[in-house]
């Protein structure tokens, strides 16, 4: 999926403040952004606002735009919350799904496991996101939908994040193609199960996740 000038430096300044190459409380600068890309300040201001829906950046008025604090407890607890979300979507969508939704996620998953998409963890985020987009509208749900899809904007630094973990997208596509199936078959308790399981951070993730984000100032 093709994205703007915006959403690229979004992603590059949300792998900066994730990595700890931008430290919370650091100051954007617009100007000093838009000479070091190489671009007008329009993408920078675009890509900063983008930040502040996702919680990585606050505006203080007359002050600026500065790196947002963020706890690991508090993005434990947003996980938990999006995981019984989704798992929601889930059951419904299994109940609900039209025949053509049910073609258009087969479409997404198989987007998913393209190798040239699989082999890029940004790129399989897009593509993974329309995977669970699909879904969400399928539950036939408008309110819980926006809840849904709120959430995961909040989150979606991180849950691109994990991609970068060894073997993540290998295994999150074995997750979508569980999550399919059940979906497919109608069977509404496995896909909130699924879906659950597929989002939720336990075990050996959250281990991984806690590394991924260690160079957080509340984690030093």
């Amino acid at each position: 999926m093709k994205r703007s000038n915006a959403q690229k430096l979004k992603d590059i300044l949300e792998n900066d403040i994730i990595n700890g190459r931008l430290l919370p409380g650091a100051k954007l600068d617009h100007e000093a952004l838009a000479k070091q890309y190489d671009v007008s300040r329009t993408p920078i201001r675009e890509a900063i606002q983008q930040l502040v829906v996702s919680g990585l950046v606050t505006v203080q008025p007359k002050k600026g735009s500065f790196v947002a604090k963020v706890g690991i407890d508090q993005l434990i607890e947003m996980f938990e919350v999006m995981a019984e979300l989704e798992g929601m979507c889930g059951r419904l969508a299994a109940r609900r799904i039209r025949p053509s939704e049910l073609a258009a996620l087969e479409a997404a998953l198989k987007r998913c496991e393209d190798p040239a998409v699989m082999a890029d963890p940004d790129e399989y985020y897009y593509e993974n996101e329309e995977f669970h987009n699909c879904i969400y509208s399928a539950s036939h749900n408008d309110y819980l939908a926006a809840e849904t899809r709120q959430l995961k904007q909040r989150l979606k630094p991180y849950r691109r994040l994990q991609l970068q973990v060894r073997n993540r997208v290998n295994n999150s596509i074995d997750e979508h193609r569980e999550i399919f199936k059940a979906i497919e078959a109608g069977d509404a308790a496995l896909a909130e199960k699924a879906l659950k399981e597929h989002v939720l951070i336990q075990g050996e993730r959250f281990s991984d996740f806690v590394s991924q984000v260690k160079e957080f100032s509340e984690l030093a």
